[in-house]
């Protein structure tokens, strides 16, 4: 599990999502937070679709209008910490995610992406 989890917040322009893509060098999902709470989530294939078109250029006007909660998918699944590591892997191997947000008392502590099982199985 990743605990320095990359978040945005609903407000954010897609201009940071784009900036996260780029310089974070990851192609899972950003938990979209509010006041510390999970809200939603920005997958990397949510944010093409969006952004069709709109190339590389930040000063594309796709990316300073449009903001997080655009393109978010709201409600998202996630786990809590206790959650066995057979458990995050079953639901990630079922391909409906490629990350899973970690939750404890509705604040985001990690994620798990596939990256991570796999790391996990290949040292145990």
């Amino acid at each position: 599990m990743t605990k320095k989890v990359v978040c945005v917040s609903p407000d954010q322009k897609l201009l940071d999502v784009k900036h996260i893509y780029e310089k974070k060098k990851f192609h899972h999902h950003i938990p979209v937070t509010e006041d510390g709470k999970l809200v939603g989530m920005v997958s990397l294939v949510d944010f093409m679709y969006r952004i069709k078109g709109a190339g590389l250029d930040d000063n594309n006007v796709i990316y300073k209008e449009l903001s997080v909660k655009d393109i978010m998918t709201p409600s998202p699944f996630f786990r809590a910490p206790e959650t066995s590591i057979e458990d995050v892997a079953e639901e990630l191997a079922r391909g409906n995610y490629r990350a899973i947000p970690i939750v404890e008392d509705e604040k985001v502590v990690g994620i798990v992406s596939t990256a991570d099982i796999i790391r996990f199985f290949l040292k145990n």
